[in-house]
């Protein structure tokens, strides 16, 4: 594939996605499709067992490209194309079979916080900016951002953030709950590196793979829903190698050796 806003590398099992659309990383139309494609790779892709997405440069994403919105004024069909695109994209991230990590190394603002926000797992580094700020265009978070800030900080405070549209410190953001934690710049690729790797290690794609499927899949369910993917996913392992390693590897006292299947 060739990658016009988009850098991938590999460290074993550890994909790196770096969003490179200079000079604030804009989420354009091309690059919201450009940025699906690769997610899909990534999530076929059978030696990538976790994944960090992070920006090139000084931004982490500064937000949707609204130079595309001039000229779509005044069609709400135009509108509607936008906004499913860049839910789809963060739906797709969210719903990956691996450990989705941000790394958040600066600011991230509308569609790039929603973005941030599709993500399982989310750090920043102290230069990071995060907020919904579209209100001031007159328009709304359309990316997933109405729903998905609301599941991490509550109703209320959501609704004060986005009527708002402060933008948080990587800190204040943390105290939100929006961000996991923050480190330095020039630390922040090494720890999600070792937030990514301490899910992976020594542990099984089988179950990690599950896990994430039935806490993100079952956060948009009923508890009945929810409790019911878990089950069937749980007797699903009952038919892998993994999961009868693991116990045989218990009951011996060893560590397991995995296979992944």
């Amino acid at each position: 594939m060739d990658n016009k806003y988009t850098n991938l590398t590999y460290e074993g099992p550890l994909a790196i996605l770096e969003i490179n659309a200079p000079p604030a990383n804009a989420l354009s139309s091309a690059c919201i499709n450009e940025l699906r494609e690769v997610i899909a790779e990534l999530d076929n892709n059978e030696d990538v067992f976790a994944v960090i997405i992070t920006g090139h440069g000084r931004f982490f994403v500064a937000g949707a490209d609204i130079k595309e919105f001039i000229p779509a004024m005044g069609n709400d069909q135009r509108g509607l194309e936008m906004a499913k695109a860049g839910q789809a994209l963060c739906d797709e991230i969210e719903s990956m079979r691996k450990p989705v990590i941000a790394a958040i190394n600066g600011p991230a603002l509308g569609g790039g916080l929603e973005l941030a926000m599709g993500c399982h797992i989310r750090i920043a580094s102290d230069e990071a900016i995060l907020g919904l700020p579209e209100l001031n265009l007159g328009l709304i978070p359309t990316f997933g951002g109405t729903q998905r800030l609301s599941r991490l900080t509550g109703v209320s405070t959501a609704v004060d953030l986005i009527l708002s549209g402060k933008q948080l410190s990587a800190k204040e953001a943390v105290s939100y709950g929006i961000v996991k934690e923050v480190v330095s710049k020039d630390e922040l690729m090494f720890r999600a590196g070792a937030i990514a790797n301490s899910y992976i290690k020594n542990k099984s794609m089988q179950a990690i793979s599950r896990t994430v499927q039935a806490i993100v899949k079952g956060n948009n369910e009923t508890i009945d829903s929810g409790l019911k993917r878990e089950r069937e996913l749980f007797a699903e392992l009952f038919l892998t190698h993994d999961a009868k390693e693991g116990v045989e590897a218990f009951s011996e006292k060893r560590s397991p050796n995995f296979k992944h299947s």
